[in-house]
């Protein structure tokens, strides 16, 4: 998401997602750097785009692209799959989410603007995403690709297990 005047910045390696935080504020935040950017680089932020960001920076889980379709209905946009399909499209192409293969859903990016590689920790119990940086270069599979000559452009390493949250629930 950065422009080719500006130099990307390092992404926090601290998960994002399972802890307390201003969530009100991060909304907010993430919508006027979203606004800011498309501003920036020419790009549309409908109003159907907006709302599809804003879906997805209220909760901390993935979100398939028909809940997205009925949340979308809910606020007045359309009803055909084209609706949520096209604004998830542009949220992910312009960095603002991320897909989840795992569930085959979206998720807001939590670090929009920095060149990264996400890795995904899932919660099997209550679907909660938090979202951490992961360092595909200096890693065995780094290591692997280097040694066959294969130059890695992208990489997204999902990890299900239980959330700090569902694990104090299990233990008690």
């Amino acid at each position: 998401m950065t422009s080719g005047n500006e130099a990307a910045k390092p992404p926090s390696t601290d998960p994002v997602g399972f802890e307390t935080h201003d969530h009100a504020g991060c909304i907010t935040s993430a919508l006027a750097a979203a606004e800011a950017h498309c501003a920036s680089e020419g790009l549309r932020f409908t109003p159907v785009r907006r709302q599809a960001l804003e879906i997805l920076l209220q909760e901390h889980r993935a979100i398939g692209a028909y809940e997205m379709l009925d949340k979308l209905r809910s606020a007045g946009f359309g009803s055909q799959p084209p609706v949520a399909y096209r604004a998830l499209e542009f949220l992910v192409a312009n960095g603002f989410a991320h897909k989840i293969e795992r569930l085959n859903a979206f998720i807001a990016c939590a670090h929009p603007g920095a060149v990264h590689s996400p890795a995904f920790m899932i919660c099997r119990m209550c679907q909660s995403v938090a979202e951490a940086q992961s360092a595909p270069s200096r890693s065995a599979l780094g290591d692997a690709a280097r040694a066959a000559g294969f130059q890695i452009e992208r990489t997204m390493v999902e990890a299900e297990g239980i959330c700090p949250s569902c694990a104090e629930k299990v233990d008690a």
